[in-house]
């Protein structure tokens, strides 16, 4: 070390950079926008699934699916399965997927990510599944002795979902496997419980529900 002249100074010591640091910082940020694109992306496939219930509770209503007939001295279905509620929840699913596969290759651009688009039989039948999946949660309920409107949770928040999978999954086979990947299936489980219960308190204190779940 060269002295300056009339003496020593003390040596100072700084902390070595950690170009690491940076790689660290970034593969954070990197893993929080993978999270975030595979939560949105789970979101956008259940759209047209996730629409055909709430629509069926507005347009509800007129001769029920069961047509009154009972099993063991309970209700096959009950009231709150009509055909006008099922068949307008369905339609209105199918219309949400067509409308976000016209908007998935803009809306994908302006968010950065890779939105997927519905073949026609996924567009069919991922709202169908769900109003199917719907339909057989009820009869299940029945047969357990719980009236219309009685909570049983987790069947409650994921019928649907059940159904619009395996529907999709047996009719659009190729478009499942490279949409509905491990990751997005796991986020669907995990959110789909959330928003079920949000809407459906939303629903409720519109009074459009009768129950808040």
């Amino acid at each position: 070390m060269i002295l300056p002249p009339g003496g020593c100074r003390l040596a100072s010591w700084h902390r070595p950079t950690d170009a690491s640091d940076g790689y660290k910082t970034r593969g954070v940020e990197s893993a929080a926008m993978s999270t975030l694109g595979v939560v949105a992306t789970a979101i956008w496939v259940m759209l047209p699934a996730y629409v055909p219930n709430n629509v069926a509770v507005l347009v509800g209503g007129g001769p029920p699916i069961d047509g009154g007939r009972t099993w063991r001295g309970e209700r096959l279905l009950g009231d709150g399965k009509t055909w006008r509620g099922t068949t307008g929840g369905w339609i209105a699913g199918a219309a949400v997927a067509l409308a976000l596969s016209q908007l998935a290759p803009p809306l994908g651009d302006v968010l950065g990510l890779d939105l997927p688009t519905f073949p026609v039989p996924a567009a069919l039948n991922l709202p169908l599944g769900a109003m199917l999946g719907d339909v057989a949660a009820s009869f299940l309920k029945r047969r357990v002795g719980r009236t219309r409107g009685a909570p049983v949770p987790i069947l409650d928040q994921l019928d649907f979902v059940a159904g619009a999978l395996v529907l999709a999954l047996l009719t659009a086979p190729e478009w499942f496997a490279a949409t509905v990947t491990g990751p997005v299936l796991l986020a669907v489980v995990l959110v789909t419980p959330v928003l079920h219960v949000g809407t459906n308190a939303i629903a409720y204190a519109l009074g459009l529900k009768d129950e808040p779940w």
